[in-house]
């Protein structure tokens, strides 16, 4: 008698003891860039799920040695046993990291011949402009200004006229032709060492400044330089530095 009493409360014991134990538990899910919210957590003992929210937020059934199961499409597959720390503060904080995504293939596309003449916005290039070009198109251009009120049609703006008389038009011309100076002089850097002119030229280290401004003012050499025909500028670099080094021999004469 005194066996089948102490079985019998051995088990309403453990019964208890076991219905006692399962109990709604407050979890939180810690990501780094990546949203917390629609994250499934799925105990696999009872079967019961949650979903996160916003905040990474979920509340779900279970007991110690759970185990709980938390998946995304985004995130990276982890799993928890819910031990007896967790258990006691009713609480459950996981740290998820998010996927890496490998690319299978990365394709590079050329859109540089997408432009406005290819889309048929334009018949031809449009023209680009230098800064010292835009300058002085801005000061000598004649543009229509419209005026709203009791004057109907349009009008030419004074900026050219003003431009003329203050000065600043000559002033813009001359800024516009030593910026082409200067570009001709880099581009004639960019097809020529130093060594060409002091070896094959035989132009002195000392005039071989001198000897680059003065060639950027003949006309045939401009010509050959904008056409991009090497061919052509080595022949008139040619004739060139004899008429150079001829002009610097030249006796400079002085009156009485």
């Amino acid at each position: 008698m005194q066996n089948k009493f102490f079985i019998l409360f051995f088990l309403i014991l453990s019964y208890s003891v076991f219905a006692q134990k399962e109990k709604l538990m407050q979890g939180k899910i810690v990501i780094k860039d990546s949203k917390k919210s629609g994250i499934r957590v799925v105990n696999l003992f009872n079967e019961k799920e949650a979903f996160t929210d916003q905040e990474g937020n979920f509340i779900i059934l279970a007991k110690p040695d759970d185990l709980l199961v938390f998946s995304a499409e985004f995130l990276d597959y982890m799993r928890k046993i819910v031990d007896e720390s967790d258990y006691n503060k009713g609480a459950i904080e996981i740290q998820m990291t998010a996927k890496i995504t490998i690319l299978d293939e990365v394709q590079i596309r050329d859109y540089s011949k997408i432009n406005a003449v290819a889309l048929g916005i334009l018949s031809k290039p449009a023209k680009v402009y230098t800064p010292a070009e835009r300058r002085l198109k801005t000061a000598t251009g004649l543009y229509p200004t419209l005026y709203a009120g009791t004057m109907a049609g349009g009008s030419i703006g004074l900026d050219p006229l003003m431009n003329w008389i203050s000065g600043r038009t000559k002033m813009l011309k001359n800024a516009l032709k030593s910026e082409e100076k200067e570009i001709l002089l880099q581009k004639l850097n960019d097809y020529y060492q130093d060594d060409f002119f002091t070896d094959n030229l035989k132009i002195d280290q000392l005039y071989l400044g001198s000897f680059k401004n003065f060639v950027v003012y003949d006309v045939i050499l401009i010509e050959a330089i904008r056409a991009k025909n090497k061919p052509r500028m080595d022949f008139n670099l040619y004739r060139l530095a004899v008429e150079f080094k001829k002009r610097n021999e030249e006796p400079i004469l002085i009156e009485k």
